[in-house]
């Protein structure tokens, strides 16, 4: 996963020095937020922290098809069964297991035949073996076999986890920059008071993602590029300083 940190926004509030005055008010990017509890000046820092996070597809289906006509159902049935079991042997000679796999026939009855379509879809978690046994059918079956351009997909889980990088990122990163701000001020962080997530997107790219990393398939139409899928989160965290009057025995 790629991630990409922009600018964070700094709201710190400290007690003044003078005795009933006001409290000092330090901002970064030239914005200021009093904050004063009820008889208590407040000792504490607001930051907001962004991030965005990209992943590529985990996962791509391919779809095989085989045709056949003959002048008998058992005829058609019994040629589309030979070569349908080829195709599923292979399959699973290149490590897909029957829970990734699917079939349908398909028979049409025309004027003094009979048609029969067969379709296998195979979903790959392995874009490397996805190319050899698409390969290997197109060498093996030749023209009686299609097979259709792999189709990506992320994953629920890839995107839960997408999700949840974007989150933790944005958390990290204003964590940082809190950190660094307090002891400029002198200061030392305490513990979180606030977390909020202020602002989450998700969305596809498709044109800018990454293509083809793992070899090619000079046999099949095209290979498109692996698509990617972004998300970006804001967070706005409040921590409080510690205080210095109470120092450790």
């Amino acid at each position: 996963m790629n991630t990409t940190n922009s600018a964070v926004r700094l709201f710190a509030a400290l007690p003044s020095a003078e005795p009933g005055g006001r409290d000092k008010q330090q901002g970064l990017e030239g914005t200021a937020l009093p904050r004063e509890r009820l008889g208590t000046p407040a000792r504490e820092v607001q930051v907001t922290g962004a991030a965005e996070v990209s992943c590529r597809a985990d996962r791509a289906s391919v779809r095989i098809s085989v045709t056949s006509t003959k002048g008998s159902v058992n005829d058609v049935t019994n040629s589309i069964s030979r070569r349908l079991e080829y195709i599923l042997q292979t399959i699973r000679q290149h490590g897909v297991g029957d829970e990734h796999t699917s079939v349908r026939r398909f028979l049409h009855r025309d004027v003094d035949a009979f048609s029969m379509e067969a379709e296998v879809v195979v979903t790959f978690s392995e874009f490397e073996k996805m190319e050899q046994m698409c390969s290997f059918l197109l060498d093996k079956l030749d023209k009686s076999v299609h097979v259709g351009a792999p189709q990506f997909f992320h994953s629920d889980t890839r995107l839960h986890q997408l999700r949840l990088q974007a989150c933790l990122s944005a958390v990290e990163n204003a964590q940082q920059k809190a950190s660094k701000i307090s002891q400029l001020l002198g200061e030392s962080l305490g513990s979180p008071l606030l977390v909020r997530e202020e602002e989450t997107k998700e969305w596809r790219n498709e044109e800018e993602a990454a293509g083809r990393e793992h070899g090619s398939l000079p046999r099949l139409p095209f290979i498109p590029h692996v698509p990617t899928a972004s998300a970006s989160s804001q967070v706005s965290i409040t921590f409080s300083f510690r205080d210095k009057s109470k120092k450790r025995l």
